[in-house]
Parts: structure tokens; sequence; C-alpha cells
């Protein structure tokens, strides 16, 4: 395993979130091998003896034991494991592990895919911007739809930098509105609804049907389900990759 900061570690071994857990080591509540820990610090989870407390952490699964979990997520569900605003989470929805984590958060407002593992290494490979892992996204807008594929296909500046879709494609669906779908390869905060505001359009409502390899298809709004073999298959090929 990949060494790491101590509080990400305590982290993804489900003690606290990464701010509580710096709290943790600043009041010399965390030893690592016998020795007080510091901010910062580097450790290896699986090597390094982690105590809070005098108690020890759990160290995580190895890649074939790791959990792997679907979950459709609903608008007005927050992707974070504690919300100041006690809004609900995802981790409510799904069953609980160490050092389980979200794999590229999804807004307040977004529905759809949401992976969530206890494979930080792997977690780490899906979301690197250099491994160019595919995202596609439905979004039901209203504006000159036809426009605005146009420039998308040509590629849109934001202000933290351009967007270059892999694919784009839209359909009316009724009502004046469409069904406007883009494939990304990035996940940078509210991507696709800053470029579909950047290229005129409102939206409605907006799905993530797709990560990497793993595919929404029929699982209702807010269930979860385990990650089949050959989906675990194609992403440990990922993160695998050098």
């Amino acid at each position: 395993m990949e060494p790491m900061r101590i509080q990400r570690a305590l982290a993804r071994a489900g003690v606290a979130s990464r701010r509580h857990a710096e709290e943790l080591v600043a009041a010399g509540r965390v030893k690592v091998n016998g020795k007080p820990a510091t901010i910062g610090q580097s450790v290896d989870p699986s090597r390094d003896r982690i105590t809070v407390d005098d108690a020890p952490i759990e160290a995580p699964p190895t890649a074939r034991q790791a959990v792997w979990t679907l979950l459709h997520k609903p608008s007005g569900v927050v992707t974070t494991r504690r919300d100041p605003q006690q809004r609900p989470t995802v981790f409510e929805l799904v069953p609980d592990a160490p050092g389980l984590t979200y794999v590229g958060r999804l807004d307040f407002m977004t529905e759809g895919v949401l992976l969530l593992t206890t494979d930080g290494t792997a977690a780490n490979a899906l979301t690197h911007p250099s491994r160019g892992i595919e995202r596609t996204y439905v979004a039901t807008v209203r504006g000159n739809v036809a426009r605005a594929a146009r420039e998308v296909r040509s590629g849109v500046d934001l202000e933290d930098g351009p967007v270059n879709a892999v694919d784009v494609d839209a359909h009316p669906i009724g009502n004046g509105r469409y069904e406007f779908q883009v494939t990304i390869t990035e996940g940078r905060n509210r991507e696709v609804r800053r470029l579909c505001e950047a290229v005129g359009l409102d939206v409605e409502r907006l799905v993530r049907t797709r990560f990497g390899p793993v595919e929404l298809g029929r699982l209702k709004l807010g269930a979860h389900r385990p990650l089949t073999r050959p989906e675990r298959a194609a992403i440990a090929k990922i993160a695998a990759q050098k």
C-alpha cells in the first residue's frame, strides 16, 4: 500500500474526518509505532501500528478484500461523511465499512452513479486527471441545444480551464425540453453544470449515468448494489496502469 498522510489514514479507517483527525493528532492522542504522531506525517497503514487513545485502528483491506458499491445518488444528498448543515449524506444510504470513501464527488442536486470503496489506491487512480477516465452525464435542459452542442464539440473555456468533451448528443423529450448528453474525462467542481451555463442552457436535472466501466443501468434512485466481477476487474486493470 502506498504511504499517505496520517490524517488521511485516520479518515480512511473511519476514525474521523480529516479535519477532526488533525485535531486528534495535535492533541497528542494519535501514535505511530508507539511515538506521538505529527500533522502531515507519512504512514503506511498496512505496516505501521497506528493508535488513537492507545486503541489500534483497523488496517485497510487489501484490493481483493475491498468493498465496492454503486449508489444511485438522489438529489438533495451531500457527498460527504458529515455535513455541518445536517443535510442527509451518501454514507447514510449505503452499508458502512472502515475506510469507505467516495470516488468522484457529485454536487448536492446531481443524481446518478456514485462509487464508494475501501480501496483508496484504486479510487485515486479512477479520479486522477492523467488517467482520462470517462464520465457520462445526461442533463434535462432548455435552450438552443443545437447551437450548444456545436459549441461543446468545439471546446468551451471555463474559468478554470477548457472543457473538451469526448462525446456530445442531444434529442428532444417534449415541452421545449431536451436530453443533453455529454461525456468528459475530468471531474472538476460542478463542471457539467458550468459547461451548460456557458453555452446558454438551463439545467432542470442532471444525472451521471456512467463512471469509467460502471454504468447506472436500471438501478433505482437511492438504491445501491455491489460491483460485479467484470466491473471490479476493469477497475483493477485501471489501478494497475502506470
